[in-house]
């Protein structure tokens, strides 16, 4: 794992930023049952990051301001593009799915968001050209996801390699499997007023690690399993 280390008493948050509700097509999760169980696993910060809109986030968010939760939910969309998913992190406006990589990633700019490359190279969800070629273009990439098989060590190998930024998520779809299993530690301490531009901007820095509880294969087989369900069970509707 990229790690800095931390001293001891210094102020520590801990982020999963890649989570999916049920206004994703392969999720059944209640956004607001993602952030009760996230806060319940110590997890201060998330992202509920949906496949083509920001409606969970918009709703966790809603839920976590009405009771006074102290968790900050980050208004986020999982985009995808041509090329590949690409987590737009802390955007106002959804972005549309299947635009050209280099497209998605000016749309996410122009709206001041962080753009991390989610899952860079996953089997079978992985970018699909040579991610250097875009070297400047998006943020960061996200080096630890809980759901994939593969891909984590080398999307850390290529981000140390680039000095980039990086995150790390559960890529959650069922509120009670995965959600806060992995994340992001920062250097923060939790406020009432803590703001998404803190999170982007200690990300930016470069000076949080990654952490968590690496899931078996089994019990990520069957998350997938869950999830064509899901699919299957969307397309039925």
């Amino acid at each position: 794992m990229i790690e800095f280390q931390i001293a001891i008493n210094e102020p520590m948050i801990k982020c999963d930023l890649h989570i999916h509700s049920k206004y994703s097509f392969d999720s059944l999760a209640d956004p607001e049952k993602i952030a009760d169980l996230a806060l319940a696993r110590g997890i201060q910060c998330i992202a509920v990051a949906d496949h083509g809109n920001v409606k969970g986030s918009l709703e966790a968010a809603e839920y976590a301001k009405k009771k006074n939760l102290p968790i900050l939910v980050i208004i986020s969309e999982e985009v995808k593009s041509k090329q590949g998913d690409i987590l737009a992190l802390n955007i106002k406006e959804p972005i549309p799915d299947h635009l050209p990589a280099g497209e998605t990633l000016k749309r996410i700019k122009d709206q001041n968001g962080l753009a991390i490359i989610a899952h860079p190279f996953g089997s079978f969800c992985g970018f699909k050209e040579n991610l250097s070629n875009y070297l400047g273009q998006f943020d960061g990439v996200e080096i630890l996801n809980g759901s994939v098989f593969s891909g984590n060590e080398k999307a850390e190998d290529f981000a140390r390699k680039h000095n980039l930024p990086f995150t790390a998520g559960s890529d959650a779809h069922f509120a009670n499997r995965f959600v806060g299993t992995v994340w992001l530690e920062l250097s923060l301490d939790w406020l009432p007023n803590l703001t998404p531009g803190q999170i982007i901007a200690a990300i930016k820095e470069k000076t949080g690690k990654t952490a968590g509880r690496r899931q078996p294969f089994l019990s990520k087989a069957l998350d997938h399993s869950f999830r064509s369900l899901a699919k299957l069970k969307a397309l039925n509707m």
